[in-house]
This record gives structure tokens, sequence and C-alpha cells, in this order.
């Protein structure tokens, strides 16, 4: 008689509960359509990241210029030391001496005098040469005069009163330069119609001051009019002023808005290193382009600007003065770029990373054997500087871009002076881990 059969449900984890075996058909196709699923993934991944990197570049220059703005007039400090080199520029101080020269000599009448020289001459009884020479003297008397005058005028405006008095006029009218970029308001510099001026009104009151004192009665005279000096004349200043708002307005936000762009596609990309180094390169291409524009709109500016207006080296001079900081900030950036993409190449699987890898490693390993050789003892430091290297190096890498982020206005030679601590760091760490004893040395004899 045959044994019974058992009834009940299987075990759980029995031969009942396991999946069918896949056949070598259904692995294959299994395997196939594994892989067009991380290929598509891949694609995808792939495209976020190129549409926000596209967007961090073409925002990247914006965010430049639009820090630069926000920075210059929201920083009283920052405004004055950007305006305060004009006061001391050769060429800003002989058109600002020629321009109150000339309206100092106008008010002077030297025909008059000469006029009235020959009348008393002649009234004298003079004989007619002596008559004729007094008239004769309009001109040399014109000369010493505006001589006179400008040898005054000169001595105010380079002497160190004035650059005081420039830097506190401008520091008490720093919504000057709010007004220079809105058009509205009132202030040293404001902005009338297509062109932009300078108030010299404090100036020409020392010089009328000073010319009065040495003992020129006429330089009262000089009219409260008429005491301006146009910087810009162009036609596009109504747009320039709109596109100023706009950067005023989002010069906080846009630069932290394509550093997050830029940091998400590198976090997006299949291959983070590789999209860490293409961000770098692109960034420094972008910051070459801005250079190229601040060039160009240079040689713009000097064209606009005629130069009875404005003499070419004195606006030149204003322009490079008003500029240079944000001339500045794009080369720090252009610096810190090149910097990013070359670190990413380094760490990559190119013959030359590998060989500057290679050569490092075997330097910092002959560091510190030497000084084990030497008695120098790192212990358990030592092992785990060695057993944590990604990390150190990491926290050193974040330490450094941390040091750049909260540095004030940072420059180039602040750039090299960061790479060059945190690869001293680096070197340091390297030698200290390579100088912990190792297999026999660390039991001892």
């Amino acid at each position: 008689m045959a044994p019974a059969t058992a009834s009940g449900p299987p075990e759980p984890g029995g031969p009942a509960n396991q999946p069918p075996a896949l056949t070598t058909g259904e692995r294959a196709e299994y395997e196939r359509l594994r892989r067009h699923a991380a290929i598509r993934h891949r694609r995808t991944r792939l495209a976020c990241s190129s549409v926000l990197l596209l967007s961090a570049l073409l925002l990247a220059p914006l965010a430049v210029v639009a820090a630069w703005v926000q920075d210059t007039v929201s920083d009283t400090d920052r405004y004055v030391e950007t305006v305060a080199p004009l006061a001391s520029e050769p060429s800003v101080q002989e058109t600002v001496t020629d321009r109150l020269t000339n309206r100092v000599v106008a008010q002077v009448d030297v025909r008059a005098v000469t006029d009235s020289l020959a009348d008393i001459l002649r009234d004298a009884g003079a004989p007619p040469r002596v008559v004729n020479g007094a008239e004769s003297l309009e001109a040399p008397l014109h000369e010493a005069v505006r001589s006179v005058v400008e040898r005054t005028v000169s001595r105010v405006v380079t002497s160190d009163a004035f650059r005081q008095a420039w830097e506190s006029a401008n520091r008490r009218s720093h919504a000057a330069v709010v007004t220079m970029l809105t058009g509205d308001g009132t202030g040293a510099v404001r902005a009338e119609g297509g062109t932009v001026q300078l108030d010299v009104g404090e100036v020409v009151d020392q010089v009328r001051e000073r010319l009065v004192d040495a003992g020129f009665d006429k330089a009262a005279a000089i009219p409260d009019t008429d005491r301006t000096v146009t910087l810009f004349e162009t036609e596009q200043l109504g747009k320039a002023q709109d596109t100023m708002r706009l950067l005023d307005v989002v010069g906080v936000w846009l630069p932290l808005m394509t550093a997050v762009l830029a940091a998400l596609a590198v976090w997006t990309a299949p291959a983070h290193r590789v999209m860490l180094m293409i961000t770098g390169a692109g960034v420094g291409v972008m910051t070459v382009v801005l250079l190229v524009a601040l060039a160009v709109a240079r040689r713009v500016y000097l064209d606009s600007v005629p130069p009875a207006t404005l003499p070419p080296d004195a606006a030149a001079a204003i322009y490079d003065t008003f500029v240079r900081f944000l001339r500045d900030s794009t080369r720090t950036l252009l610096v810190v770029s090149v910097i990013t993409a070359l670190v990413a190449y380094l760490y990559g699987p190119g013959r030359p990373a590998r060989t500057v890898r290679t050569t490092a490693q075997r330097g910092t390993t002959a560091a510190g054997r030497a000084l084990r050789r030497a008695g120098v003892r790192t212990g358990s430091t030592g092992h785990w500087l060695a057993d944590h290297q990604a990390w150190t190096v990491g926290g050193v890498f974040v330490a450094g871009a941390l040091a750049l982020v909260l540095w004030n206005h940072p420059t180039v030679g602040a750039v090299v002076l960061v790479i060059g601590v945190v690869l001293a760091v680096l070197v340091g760490l390297a030698v200290l881990a390579a100088a912990a004893p190792r297999g026999r040395e660390e039991s001892g004899p």
C-alpha cells in the first residue's frame, strides 16, 4: 500500500516559492533590457546635466557683472575705494585744472585793463608809440594771468586736501552711484538726458577761495552754474540704466543661482569628474568672453566721448578706474576655473595625470621614510591619515574653497595664496601618513 501523501500548504522557502529558473534566451533578453534601461537612464542624466551646465555658463558673465554692481552700490567703502583713485589720476587732474582755469580766466577782462592803461597814457600825453605798446600788452598779460591762475588751481587739484575733499564728498553722496545707474535723485554723479555728469562744485568753491586769497578778486565772480564735468555721453544711457536696475535686483541671487546650477550639472552627470573638468573649462571660456567684452566696451566708450568733452586719456582713466574691480573679479574667477579643471584632470586616468600622482606619491613616501629613519613616528595619527586619505584630501579642498568664499573680494594673489596653502597641507598630511610605522617596524624587534 502506497504511503499517504502529505497534505497542507508548502513549506515557506520551499520549491513551490522559488521563482522559476530563466532559460538562456530569457536571461539574454533580460540582460539586453537591463543594458538598454541603463543606457537610457545615462542619456537622460547626461541631457539634464548638459542643460544645467549650459544655463550656468550663459549666466556666469551676467552673474559676475551683477555681483559687481550690487557690491559697488550697497557698500559705501567699496564705492569710495572705486572712485578715490580718480582724484590722483594725472590725466583727470589736468582736465579739471584746465576746465577751472578757463572759467577763471574768462572772468578776467584783460582787454579792458589794457584799454584803460592806454587811455591813461594817452590822457597823460604819452607818445603814440607808448600808447600802442600798452595796447599790445593784451596777449602777454592774458598769458601771465592764465599762468598764475593755472599754477594756483593745479596746487589745489594736486594737493592732499583735494583728495580728501574728493573722498569725503563721494562718501557723503554715495547715493550718487544709485543715481548714475537708475537715473533718479540727485548727487555728485547724476544722469541727465543722454549724459552722466560729475558735480565738481566743492572743488570750484575751494579754487575760488584760494584765488581770492591770492589776490584775484575777479575769481569771486566764478558762476555757480556750469559746475559739472561730463563723464559719459551716449544715446543708449536709458537702456543701460534699465539693465543696471535689473542687475542690481538680481545681484545677490544670480551668482548663487549660477553656482547651484553648476553644482547640479556636476552632480547629475554620469561622470562627475569629467563634468567638473568641463564646467571649469567652460566657466574659464566665459570669463575670457567677459574680459573681451570689457575691452570692446572700453573702445566703444572712448569713441563715443568727443575730445572736446573729455580728453581721451582722461576718459580712458575714468573707464579703467570704474571697472577695475569688475576686471579683477573676472580674472580671479578665470584663475579659479582653470585650477578647478586642472585638479579634475589630475584625478583622471590620463597618462600625464598618473605621472603627476605617481611622482607626488613617491616624493611624499620618500619624505615619510626619511622621517622614520630619523626617529620620527606618527603612530596612530599617521595610520588614520593613511586609512582616510580620501576624506582628508576632500576636507582640505573644501576648507580651501570655503576660505575663498569667505574672503572679502579675493584677488588672483589671494587665490594663489590659498592654493599654495592647500598644496602645502596636502603634502604635509601625505608625509605624516607615510611616516607611520609599517609591518615589523610597528611591532618592534
